[in-house]
């Protein structure tokens, strides 16, 4: 690597990356800090396991409608003012699920139902901000940075539970202040850093490398070169059109693969501060407790990403994590004891999370442009179902069993079902051999 390149990388990773780890933080805890609060909306509200399931859930068929549109919305007027416009959105709408109870007073929909629409609109608003962000890195980074790139921003899911868990703890001891129940308090405190964060947004991130004012001349003539160069070696192979990236064999087989890692991050994750607080803990234990796995994960997330890009393998590595999670995952459905049982999670927790930065090198590798902004929503969308139908069949599977044993089951054998589903795919590391210099 030259000190062009390098210097490059680097001036580019400290610019976006910290502030992307940031935004998608704050995303990440609105998505499923829906699951500490059940602790005791739930009873509050008068929710049944599987109507809590479902209604967690449903976020993600929303999130599904809107997903292609979105991304294509941002590729047409630019990151930054389209994830300004998503992060707005969202924060109002997470912050309003605070009041489920005099919304469904006023509107006559009740309890249950106000509950369902606006985790649907939650899902309608956030839709395109996971798909949108890992398009725009392909818009900053050669493939050769990928993984760890990706893993530096998807950590931040482990790292927002992981810090995210015991502050959502702690926010339930809020309960009476001001005449709000503790989990009303944890809807809107941590709703508010988005509505922050989208005028941020507006003016801090730039569209392209073309426009990026603070590199240096020489950097910027660099990264637009090589970048496209490297679009121009995999549109020599595979020029997809949009429709032919949405309708492609290889974009649904991965969006399998992708459902199978989805089942395991929602499917548990949802569930896990309940399961933990029937260990007889505290609020505010219990959202220690939980954030174990996903501390542990976190570095291990990173580490693996850089590890799939020394070596240049994907589905080898992709295909070990989805191996480690079903059987974390299954394990846990072996004992009873609490600490054997968070080590069983937590070994899961690290499968699951080192999935994710080597599965998005599978698409971005052979797809670009508007092709690429189509196919990884349409992989992100329909593996998201996966955030409907796992926690879903979890609900569900509580109140008719009374245990979660089943449900945990059904998530670790969709990961061993998505890792037959890679190793079958399989990919081609020319598509990501650094192009030659002309």
């Amino acid at each position: 690597m030259d000190d062009l390149e390098q210097r490059t990388i680097r001036k580019v990773s400290a610019r976006l990356i910290p502030f992307l780890i940031v935004c998608y933080f704050v995303a990440y805890l609105d998505r499923v800090n829906v699951g500490f609060a059940a602790i005791t909306m739930n009873k509050d509200i008068g929710l049944t396991a599987t109507m809590f399931g479902f209604g967690s859930g449903i976020f993600f068929v929303a999130y599904f409608l809107f997903e292609l549109p979105s991304n294509l919305f941002l590729n047409r007027f630019g990151a930054r003012k389209w994830i300004a416009r998503i992060m707005v959105t969202w924060g109002i709408i997470s912050g309003l699920t605070a009041f489920v109870a005099p919304i469904g007073q006023i509107t006559g929909l009740g309890n249950e139902y106000t509950f369902y629409l606006l985790r649907v609109l939650l899902g309608l608003a956030e839709a395109g901000f996971f798909p949108g962000i890992i398009f725009f890195l392909t818009l900053w980074f050669p493939s050769a940075y990928r993984a760890r790139i990706i893993g530096l921003f998807m950590a931040a899911i482990p790292v927002s539970s992981a810090i995210g868990s015991p502050v959502s703890g702690l926010l339930l001891g809020l309960h009476g202040l001001a005449g709000l129940a503790g989990w009303q308090w944890l809807f809107i405190l941590e709703a508010a850093p988005a509505l922050v964060l989208a005028v941020v947004t507006y003016f801090y991130l730039t569209d392209r490398p073309a426009d990026a004012a603070w590199l240096a001349p020489e950097q910027r003539a660099w990264l637009v070169g090589r970048l496209a160069a490297e679009r121009a070696q995999r549109q020599a192979v595979h020029d997809f059109s949009v429709w032919q990236a949405i309708t492609h064999v290889r974009v649904w087989g991965l969006s399998l693969v992708y459902f199978g890692g989805v089942a395991g991050l929602y499917g548990v994750g949802f569930w896990l501060p309940q399961i933990v607080k029937a260990f007889g803990l505290s609020n505010a234990a219990t959202g220690w407790v939980v954030a174990i796995p996903y501390g542990v994960a976190a570095g291990g997330m990173v580490w693996y990403g850089h590890r799939s890009d020394r070596t240049g393998d994907r589905t080898g590595h992709a295909a070990a994590a989805l191996l480690v999670a079903a059987a974390g995952i299954a394990a846990s459905t072996l004992t009873q004891d609490p600490v054997l049982t968070m080590v069983a999670f937590t070994i899961g927790s690290c499968g699951v999370f080192a999935l994710l930065p080597v599965f998005w090198t599978l698409p971005t590798a052979v797809l670009s442009g508007a092709s690429a902004a189509a196919g990884i929503a349409v992989i992100n969308s329909l593996g998201n179902l996966a955030g409907f139908a796992g926690p879903y069949a979890m609900g569900w599977v509580k109140d008719t069993t009374g245990n979660f044993s089943g449900g945990l089951l059904l998530v670790a054998g969709l990961a061993v079902v998505a890792m037959g589903v890679v190793l079958a795919l399989g990919h081609d590391r020319e598509l990501e051999r650094r192009p030659a210099r002309s």
